[in-house]
């Protein structure tokens, strides 16, 4: 099983996918982004393996790499740390969580090779694939057997409890 869910910023799809991970025991490798705030307002984003490492993806006061909106992108603190927990995963045979396939993670072409091997394999897959148009995201969107959910601020209560059901199948 490959599902990705999608949504706009902030309805709550690393919550989802956090709630699954706490409520749904499922043995799970990967990581997740965080938000990081300062006074109110969005600074940065902090990438968290679940294998308990984490880094500062993105800030607003870095000075050099890619550059996403005001943020700009630490790529070698990214594939430390979730190429190392996804990979991990996969050689595991664990249901794999990638949160996310978006803009700052594209940047990546390690990252890029390692998600089309994860989609061969029969290891599952549990993600948030961004809503922007990119030719790689389009090609996942169009790959068979990837299933895209939308959380939504009406269905993202329901969708932990079927999703670890689908997974439970």
């Amino acid at each position: 099983m490959k599902l990705l869910l999608t949504g706009v910023p902030g309805v709550g799809k690393t919550t989802v996918i956090q709630k699954v991970l706490k409520e749904g025991r499922l043995r799970a490798g990967g990581f997740y982004t965080q938000e990081m705030r300062e006074g109110g307002r969005r600074v940065g984003f902090l990438i968290k393996g679940l294998d308990g490492r984490e880094a500062v993806l993105a800030h607003v006061d870095f000075k050099k790499g890619p550059r996403v909106g005001k943020y700009r992108v630490d790529l070698e603190a990214f594939e430390e740390i979730a190429l190392g927990a996804v990979e991990q995963a996969l050689r595991e045979r664990r249901l794999v969580v990638i949160d996310e396939i978006g803009k700052m993670e594209l940047f990546s072409s390690a990252f890029k090779e390692l998600v089309l091997r994860i989609l061969e394999s029969e290891v599952d897959l549990l993600g948030v694939i961004t809503r922007a148009s990119d030719p790689f995201v389009e090609g996942i969107r169009r790959r068979e057997g990837v299933e895209i959910w939308e959380v939504t601020y009406g269905n993202r209560a329901d969708l932990p409890a079927k999703i670890i059901e689908k997974f439970k199948e």
